[in-house]
């Protein structure tokens, strides 16, 4: 059993209050991340939540290292980021406000998270704003624990990757709460690129992967990550490497070894791809879980499939653009 895995066990007997705040994350996840910050976590290092949402996956957190006998709460800190409002690209919900719904004129839930939180203050440093601007490239403190749940575009994936995950050490533990998210195709791949430095803990929990680092990573690794700089094929083939690691999550709900195949749709679709991409996740429909959760993406390859045979040769003008910016990347 991995030194994460321990936890597993202990994951099903856990209470949380009815108080911890809504969270668009599973019970289960919730669950373990207050067995991880009651018994993993010391809070020597820097202890990062990237996507804190409306403060339940926090809650979860903090009120697991209140409970630890090894944090100190006057020395220890938990860094909240997120945009904390909703609108275009922040993938908040208005379920984040405390009244369910968005006050007029007013897009900041920041408030509403505070006062979720309020127990947990003096030692919770909030970051509201865009990651870009909120984190600071030049902290190169260790990074002990990181959630990410906020890498919902190759953008921000970058900023994480840049800023954050080039401050990993071997102990460092990271939760990739995305990790079913076929869209999200540089999860998959860049913890592909990882493998040799980490340890995954054991099978997802829901939609979480959690790992730690065991080795150094390697600066070239941290920089082809950060930069997007693998080519296709190696991209589908450090997808590949996930897929011998784990098949289904912890509850046997999500068939991991078909999510990752459907990723690999993605990263032919965003490469401008489209008939490969429909190839890929074509077979993939009649699987039960995907057709049932994933019914739209499904649909956004086809059409894309079908408008490239209409117009053969010719790459969308996105995909266009994406080349370009990964050319101008890597000169």
């Amino acid at each position: 059993m991995t030194n994460l895995g321990r936890l597993y066990p202990l994951i099903d007997d856990v209470q949380l209050p009815d108080t911890i705040p809504y969270s668009q994350v599973s019970s289960w996840e919730l669950r373990f991340l207050y067995l991880l910050g009651r018994h993993q976590l010391a809070g020597k290092d820097r202890l990062v939540e990237l996507g804190s949402g409306g403060g339940g996956s926090t809650y979860a957190l903090a009120l697991g290292l209140r409970d630890s006998p090894v944090f100190d709460e006057r020395t220890g800190k938990l860094h909240a980021y997120d945009f904390f409002h909703v609108g275009k690209g922040t993938f908040a919900t208005e379920k984040f406000f405390t009244s369910g719904a968005k006050p007029e004129g007013d897009n900041s839930f920041l408030n509403d998270f505070r006062g979720r939180l309020e127990p947990f203050l003096p030692f919770l440093e909030i970051h509201a704003g865009d990651l870009w601007q909120t984190s600071d490239p030049d902290d190169h403190t260790p990074v002990e624990f990181l959630h990410i749940d906020i890498a919902k575009t190759a953008r921000v994936f970058r900023c994480v990757s840049e800023r954050f995950l080039t401050r990993l050490r071997p102990g460092s533990v990271v939760l990739h709460q995305d990790f079913a998210g076929p869209r999200l195709p540089w999860l998959h791949y860049s913890t592909g690129a990882l493998l040799p430095y980490i340890e995954i803990a054991g099978p997802p929990v829901r939609s979480t992967l959690a790992f730690e680092v065991i080795k150094p990573i390697p600066e070239d690794v941290l920089k082809a990550i950060s930069e997007d700089s693998f080519t296709f094929d190696e991209k589908l083939a450090l997808i590949s490497a996930v897929q011998e690691r784990i098949d289904r999550d912890h509850t046997g709900g999500i068939p991991f070894k078909s999510v990752l195949e459907l990723a690999k749709a993605y990263v032919a679709h965003y490469d401008g791809r489209h008939k490969q991409a429909w190839s890929i996740a074509k077979p993939l429909t009649s699987d039960e879980y995907l057709s049932r959760t994933r019914a739209d993406h499904f649909e956004q390859l086809r059409k894309a499939a079908v408008q490239e045979r209409k117009a053969p040769g010719r790459r969308s003008p996105v995909a266009r653009i994406k080349r370009l910016v990964r050319k101008a990347v890597r000169r």
